[in-house]
């Protein structure tokens, strides 16, 4: 994701690369941050987040939770922006961003992908016509490597659905189903996590009624759509001095 944030970067004519932060043990330290897209940018990559955030005005954080409340605390220190795509955060993490967000401007988003934002505005029209007699489940299907299941956008998915049907994820939401567990309760949204290979990210939600399936999805065949994303967080960021924003914002689809 990095060197696709770097290589969406050098592509543009309104953005600058500044500086490319990497963990401690990493063994590209050092190298110039375009050399694995063949490409020379002046920058190095460094494990220093203050002097990788002292010429920046924006940082893109695609990490862990842990890693970007740590990168927030220095963006605050700084008066750098964020645009973060990080998933997994907790209720008490995200608590967390939206304190910094009240000293610097942050856009987050579970997925930056311009598609799937779309999507999501497609979920809350059908879930609103189809709330009653329907039976809502959410695939998603990713890489081996993800440690967070489901997925950020699929959580997301479950919030836009839930929030549509006037219910609470937290108390409908069912993420695991094994042995005789009955008949499925109408009331419920249910969730399932594939992980294997080098899948991108897939996003399924299915509307099960009588007699017809309705699918809503979308499928990812290159993380550049991550990147241009997180490009036009970024470019969204410049004029704002503080705040906590989400895709929605950047697109014009509150």
């Amino acid at each position: 994701m990095g060197r696709m944030l770097i290589e969406a970067v050098l592509g543009t004519t309104d953005c600058r690369l500044a500086g490319a932060v990497d963990q401690a043990d990493s063994a590209a330290l050092g190298q110039d941050a375009g050399a694995p897209l063949g490409r020379s940018t002046g920058v190095s990559i460094s494990a220093d987040l203050a002097a990788g955030l002292a010429p920046a005005q924006v940082l893109i954080d695609f990490t862990r939770p842990e890693g970007t409340l740590a990168h927030l605390a220095a963006c605050r220190a700084h008066g750098v922006k964020a645009v973060i795509g990080t998933t997994g955060f907790s209720a008490e993490q995200k608590a967390q961003i939206a304190e910094h967000a009240k000293h610097i401007a942050i856009m987050l988003a579970p997925n930056m992908s311009v598609g799937v934002n779309v999507v999501m505005k497609l979920l809350d029209q059908a879930a609103r016509a189809l709330s009653e007699g329907y039976d809502i489940e959410v695939i998603e299907a990713h890489h081996r490597h993800k440690v967070d299941a489901p997925s950020g956008t699929a959580l997301q998915m479950g919030e836009v659905l839930a929030q549509a049907l006037g219910r609470d994820l937290k108390d409908c939401a069912v993420y695991a189903r094994e042995g005789l567990t009955g008949p499925r309760d109408p009331s419920t949204i249910g969730f399932a996590a594939i992980r294997g290979g080098d899948i991108i990210g897939d996003h399924t939600v299915l509307f099960a009624g009588t007699g017809e399936r309705i699918e809503i999805a979308h499928k990812s065949s290159s993380r550049v759509a991550y990147a241009q994303g997180a490009l036009r967080g970024a470019r969204f960021l410049a004029d704002k001095p503080n705040g906590l924003f989400t895709m929605n914002d950047v697109l014009g689809l509150t």
